[in-house]
């Protein structure tokens, strides 16, 4: 299976992608802990069905240190008794966000006021950054049908 185009070989795509990283570069630099934004980009990129993204940042994880068992249950994260409630906060708010054309509302205040009860102003910042880039990314991947499984921890860094 090869993509419908190629992200890296297109001056156009490369240029997005490349602006893309930036983004997501900034918020690996903020304080919220590296440890969630994997969690929240494993959600989106599976709730977004983008395999590309799934495999590389559960290997990411994975070489991070993040356990099998919590990389096994983030799909099901409110049944498990693994994550952190400032983690669930997380992936709570980065499931409504990722799903906001399935609500009316977007995101719920309840949400917001729960992921406010554990990340501060700039954790909240780089958290809601966080999900609109891996949704960017989730929907760049999607679309170009990019195929998953051969990608090696650190490989665009």
């Amino acid at each position: 299976m090869e993509a419908r185009l190629n992200l890296l070989g297109n001056q156009v795509a490369a240029k997005a992608v490349k602006h893309f990283v930036a983004a997501n570069r900034a918020v690996a630099d903020s304080a919220l802990p590296a440890a969630t934004q994997e969690l929240v980009k494993i959600r989106a990129s599976q709730i977004n069905g983008c395999a590309f993204c799934t495999d590389m940042h559960t290997k990411e994880a994975a070489h991070a240190g993040e356990t099998s068992t919590r990389l096994n249950l983030i799909a099901t994260w409110r049944e498990a008794k693994v994550f952190t409630e400032a983690e669930r906060a997380a992936l709570e708010l980065a499931e409504q966000g990722t799903r906001i054309a399935d609500a009316a509302g977007g995101v719920s205040d309840d949400v917001w006021a729960n992921a406010a009860k554990h990340y501060d102003e700039d954790q909240l910042a780089a958290l809601v950054s966080l999900i609109a880039v891996i949704n960017a990314f989730n929907r760049v991947n999607v679309l170009v049908q990019q195929p998953a499984g051969d990608y090696q921890v650190g490989q665009f860094a």
